[in-house]
């Protein structure tokens, strides 16, 4: 909201300057044209600096917007930049989940705990690089702003009727964009 505000006040002071701009230079070919012959060399002089002037005043009003659009350009790149790596880790991520369920099921607890070791070690490097998870659960309302409705099965009681009953896929964000939204199913 801020950045529509801050783009509509600068695009509204810029018209008011081309606006005053222009009214100037109509007043100074009104000199021109209409005493031409009775200008003095300082009032030709005078209309020159003001004409100098507000060429200034518009390079200098159009470099400024120039400064801040490539700002908030750059801002919005840094926020998104690892957003295509993260997207492509993220599988790796839900391969890592799936093993830890399955391998937990085993004997073998050397081999949960070391699984475990680096499946928290990916995620914590994830985390560090902005990557964050959508906390949507079982039970949750549906909102189809931030998650994904894969199907509709009969709801195993009234409370989940329009709700969540299972999340099939976590989501996730970077920043306060969603990168991947989580994929539930609905209880009808």
């Amino acid at each position: 909201m801020s950045t529509e505000n801050t783009d509509k006040e600068i695009l509204e002071n810029e018209v008011e300057a081309t606006n005053q701009l222009d009214e100037n230079q109509q007043d100074i070919s009104n000199i021109h044209l209409d005493n031409e012959e009775e200008l003095t060399s300082e009032q030709k002089m005078e209309a020159e600096l003001t004409n100098e002037r507000d060429k200034f005043l518009r390079l200098f009003a159009e470099f400024e917007n120039y400064k801040r659009r490539t700002s908030k350009e750059r801002i919005e790149l840094f926020k998104t930049a690892n957003q295509e790596v993260l997207q492509a880790i993220l599988p790796v991520l839900d391969d890592f989940d799936r093993a830890i369920i399955e391998i937990s099921k085993s004997e073998d607890q050397l081999l949960l705990k070391g699984v475990e070791l680096i499946h928290e070690k990916l995620k914590s490097t994830l985390v560090s690089k902005g990557l964050e998870e959508v906390e949507v659960r079982a039970g949750d309302a549906f909102n189809a702003d931030y998650a994904e409705a894969i199907t509709q099965i009969p709801a195993p009681n009234d409370k989940l009727k329009g709700k969540i009953v299972d999340v099939l896929e976590k989501g996730y964000k970077l920043g306060d964009k969603i990168i991947r939204f989580p994929k539930v199913v609905i209880g009808q």
